[in-house]
């Protein structure tokens, strides 16, 4: 199958919090597409209604509306091939349910819940090995399968899966992978409420939007026969394969929220930039070819190839990604566009910072941006720029301490100072130093101390100059007593 103008899709089931995992997949579906002139398709797979979270679809939408993902197609834009909302085709399911039993690639099962239950007990207390469906209605015949159910005795329709042989699956990253049929169960494709289970929905769905390309995750590769015999029954062409390699926690386990692996949500509520998150899961198992780890989703399109994704799976490493992120902070973005993102951030979060102030609040973030990882770290790091009631650290009140005796002569010092600015400040407290004979390394920290309450703040010349004439006096007249 030929990789031009392919078309890809996400599915993801609106069950929870969204997933990295899902923005891992739109990224490399996404790329893949728009590299090969193709078109992307977010498809939301909700026939288990049994766990359907209205609020979990708009969040997965709204996730990949914050990371810049744009589809071609989704709930939020329809075109002829949709609806790209799953429950809003079961007609369509069940019409291929029906077709797949016409052809007898699939058969009904009248097994009642708790007859289910009471085989796969007695199953395990033998110890089988097998606990799938014992596949006892599979043999029925046609006559007798029609009159069940005309009489109203409820059941749901199997795929009738090979009993021996083998199915290969095709995969692009990992060549030919063999299963032995024996070894697959009949599953169930249309459900006794009449929804189509994950496996017929999202075959039939995948064909009907042309979709030529399943790139998903490593997970799904054992289910990828099951799909193969789906696709045959119906008398349609197979995608191409292409299952990517996992995503791990620290623990060596799959990355997982249920684990108590942060969300996507949980990283825009740190602080981490989409460009961020998205290049970071661009790193995971693939790799530009000068191994340049800051990149663009544009550089990732000119570049992108399978042949540089390793199938090791990748360790999500959050250090890395909040290294990454200050990059971002640093040196990527503009000034102006960190000042917009603090202010975003805060005002979204709600810290109960002052963000009215244009002049002063970008000041502000300008003399940060060296200091900040995260647009989280800015609120903390900031106090003692809006009150006056800024907590003093240990190593600050010992500056304090021992700088007492200079603290009165350097509020004389910068008392004098006319024009108020970085330069002038800084000249004022070399002028006192020099006339004290004192180092610049023992005038600085008492005024560090007095105007911030800790030693961990900007240049100290600048920091001057964004808090103000007054503020500083102030405060070191204040540390004077």
């Amino acid at each position: 199958m030929t990789d031009q103008a392919a078309i890809t899709r996400i599915a993801p089931s609106p069950t929870g919090d969204p997933h990295v995992g899902t923005a891992y997949q739109a990224l490399f579906n996404s790329v893949f597409a728009r590299q090969h002139g193709g078109k992307f398709i977010v498809r939301i797979e909700d026939t288990d209604r049994s766990r359907y979270n209205a609020q979990s679809e708009t969040r997965i939408l709204d996730m990949l509306d914050w990371l810049g993902i744009q589809p071609d197609a989704s709930p939020r834009r329809e075109d002829d091939k949709g609806p790209y909302t799953q429950s809003q085709r079961a007609e369509l399911h069940r019409r291929y349910a029906q077709q797949l039993l016409d052809s007898g690639a699939a058969y009904r099962a009248f097994d009642t819940p708790e007859e289910l239950e009471e085989r796969r007990q007695a199953a395990e207390a033998r110890k089988d090995s097998y606990l799938g469906y014992d596949r006892r209605d599979r043999e029925l015949t046609r006559e007798e399968s029609d009159c069940r159910a005309a009489a109203g005795e409820e059941f749901v329709i199997r795929l009738k899966a090979p009993l021996d042989g083998q199915t290969v699956v095709k995969d692009r990253l990992r060549g030919d992978v063999v299963f032995d049929n024996a070894q697959l169960d009949d599953k169930v494709l249309l459900k006794r409420d009449g929804f189509p289970t994950y496996h017929l929905a999202a075959m039939v769905d995948d064909h009907l939007m042309g979709v030529t390309h399943v790139i998903r995750a490593e997970e799904w590769l054992t289910s990828t026969p099951i799909h193969q015999l789906i696709l045959s029954g119906l008398g349609w062409e197979q995608p191409e394969w292409i299952h990517t390699p996992w995503l791990l926690s620290a623990g060596g386990k799959k990355y997982s929220k249920r684990r108590g692996d942060p969300s996507v949500e949980d990283f825009r509520r740190m602080g981490i930039v989409p460009e961020a998150l998205l290049n970071y899961l661009g790193m995971m198992g693939w790799t530009m070819p000068n191994g340049e780890e800051v990149f663009s989703v544009d550089d990732m399109v000119r570049e992108f190839s399978w042949d540089r994704v390793s199938l090791g799976g990748s360790t999500f490493d959050q250090t890395k990604l909040k290294w990454l992120n200050g990059k971002y902070l640093r040196e990527v973005l503009s000034e102006a566009k960190v000042v917009e993102r603090v202010k975003t951030h805060l005002n979204e979060f709600g810290d109960g910072l002052p963000t009215h102030d244009d002049a002063y609040f970008a000041a502000v973030v300008r003399l940060m941006i060296p200091r900040l990882e995260t647009l989280g770290d800015f609120g903390p790091m900031t106090g003692y720029f809006w009150n006056e009631d800024y907590a003093v650290d240990d190593k600050a009140a010992k500056a304090l301490e021992q700088g007492a005796e200079l603290l009165p002569g350097l509020l004389t010092a910068l008392e004098r100072v006319q024009e108020w600015n970085a330069e002038s400040v800084k000249v004022a407290l070399h002028e006192y130093a020099e006339a004290q004979e004192l180092k610049l390394g023992k005038v600085m920290p008492p005024v560090r101390a007095a105007v911030a309450g800790t030693m961990q703040s900007p240049d100290l010349g600048e920091l001057l100059e964004v808090l103000g004439r007054e503020r500083v006096l102030a405060r070191v007249s204040q540390a004077v007593g």
